[in-house]
């Protein structure tokens, strides 16, 4: 997949696998391409070359809608409603789950915000709120940007628990994470994305073998490996 404006080229012949059941992450720097790519794949943007492709073949549009969701970073959706009614309508109209309703509302403690309205909460509240809506939806592919910016410490390991345990439910979770410790706290593979090209795909093993087989040396650890390869 590729996309320019004008002249400048914000993502050149990016191409990696996802694969069922796995949790997926997309690393980089910012402005690297990484909201780009997601928007991108999610149809928000639509690419100067390239394609989206499901069980070998091209994803259509409609297809697309059925196949995965996209949970942008710092959006505030109807701020003037409770977050009980927005995750009512993430169930009743974008056709989520309610059997999952009182397991993520117990998983991300949202019990407490319910009455609140979502332009009243804070950036790590909104957050947990968002990631909520994403894991109710129904589609096997959610694509989440930046699902641990404004948590805290002990914020961002709850979540990184209730993620890989929706993902052990046999969703399908693609991660775009700046943050490096979160990455590797969470994820079973890695991209690496760097000025909008793809250095390298697989898992922390994978990766370090690629970066010593470039001559770098590193100690295993995903920080390291992602400086080397990039």
């Amino acid at each position: 997949m590729t996309k320019r404006y004008g002249q400048l080229t914000a993502l050149n012949d990016v191409g990696f696998s996802i694969r069922p059941g796995e949790i997926l992450g997309l690393i980089g720097p910012n402005g690297s391409g990484k909201t780009t790519l997601f928007e991108c794949m999610a149809g928000v943007l639509a690419p100067t070359a390239g394609c989206l492709l499901f069980q070998g073949g091209p994803l259509s549009p409609h297809s697309r809608r059925r196949t995965l969701f996209y949970l942008p970073d710092a959006v505030t959706p109807w701020p003037a409603q409770t977050v009980r009614w927005a995750l009512d309508f993430a169930i009743g109209f974008l056709g989520g789950r309610r059997d999952r309703l009182d397991a993520v509302i117990e998983r991300l403690a949202l019990a407490p915000l319910l009455a609140s309205a979502i332009g009243a909460l804070s950036k790590g509240q909104r957050k947990r709120v968002l990631l909520a809506i994403g894991l109710l939806t129904a589609q096997p592919l959610l694509l989440a940007d930046e699902p641990f910016e404004g948590l805290d410490l002990r914020q961002s390991r709850d979540v990184a628990a209730a993620l890989r345990d929706h993902a052990a439910g046999g969703r399908t979770l693609f991660l775009s994470i700046h943050q490096i410790v979160d990455a590797a706290r969470i994820c079973d593979r890695f991209v690496l994305l760097s000025g909008g090209k793809v250095c390298g795909e697989g898992t922390l093993a994978e990766l370090t073998e690629l970066a010593r087989a470039a001559n770098a040396a590193t100690a295993g650890n995903l920080e390291e490996v992602f400086l080397a390869l990039t």
